[in-house]
């Protein structure tokens, strides 16, 4: 899949690994409960969420380092 990232080809996945959506993903897309609560680059998503529910979730799984 990264192969395929790098080449350009358009793809939607579902993934609970953060780090490999960062590394290939162009945009990122938070659903909670079937609804799409935030969306955005992933650096901005990541970094900058906006939304609460969002930023409770990376909060508990997302570590630096």
């Amino acid at each position: 899949m990264r192969e395929l990232a790098r080449s350009g080809m358009t793809m939607v996945i579902v993934t609970h690994e953060m780090g490999f959506a960062r590394e290939v993903a162009d945009r990122a897309i938070f659903i909670h409960e079937r609804r799409i609560l935030e969306e955005g680059p992933p650096a901005q998503l990541f970094q900058n969420p906006v939304n609460e529910r969002t930023r409770a979730f990376f909060a508990s799984v997302l570590h630096d380092g």
